[in-house]
């Protein structure tokens, strides 16, 4: 009876055991030293990534919020959101968008999405409170550029 060959990945399990058995052990050590080094570097975002992505923005209050346009004085609206999120595309608010997150810190977070057809935007939200954030968006939509920066605080509950 002929024992059974080990294939695919097993296979070149297979040789690499047969291979660190030939080895010394200051080599064998140096090997697997700088194997875990790499698993480490590579597996690290990984392991450090156990929080929700934009998280921060989960931190947020629904409800109204004021949006005062720094660029344009006494510029003001309000919108009311269900989650922090909906400001990522506030100037693309009813749009099914993809989206890159550029950065995704605890008190900062930047998106760049984009609207198949409709535009597209970069968005960055600084965190000051659960009712109070910075905004800063730019992109193109309905066919026009824009550019807004904005403080957007709370101001109470939704109104039906």
């Amino acid at each position: 009876m002929v024992p059974e060959r080990p294939l695919g990945c097993a296979c070149q399990m297979d040789r690499l055991l047969r291979l660190f058995a030939r080895c010394s052990p200051r080599l064998l050590l140096r090997v697997v030293g700088s194997s875990a080094l790499m698993l480490l570097t590579f597996a690290a975002p990984t392991l450090t990534a156990q929080r929700p992505s934009l998280a921060m923005l989960d931190h947020l209050q629904p409800g109204q919020w004021e949006v005062r346009d720094r660029d344009l004085a006494g510029g003001r609206s309000r919108i009311c959101i269900e989650n922090g999120r909906r400001l990522i595309q506030i100037r693309h608010m009813r749009e099914v968008c993809r989206s890159f997150t550029v950065e995704d810190t605890a008190d900062a977070v930047t998106v760049h999405y984009t609207c198949p057809g409709n535009g597209y935007g970069q968005t960055s939200v600084r965190f000051e409170s659960a009712q109070l954030v910075q905004l800063e968006t730019q992109g193109i939509a309905q066919g026009l550029p824009f550019n807004f920066r904005a403080e957007v605080r709370r101001v109470g509950a939704c109104t039906s």
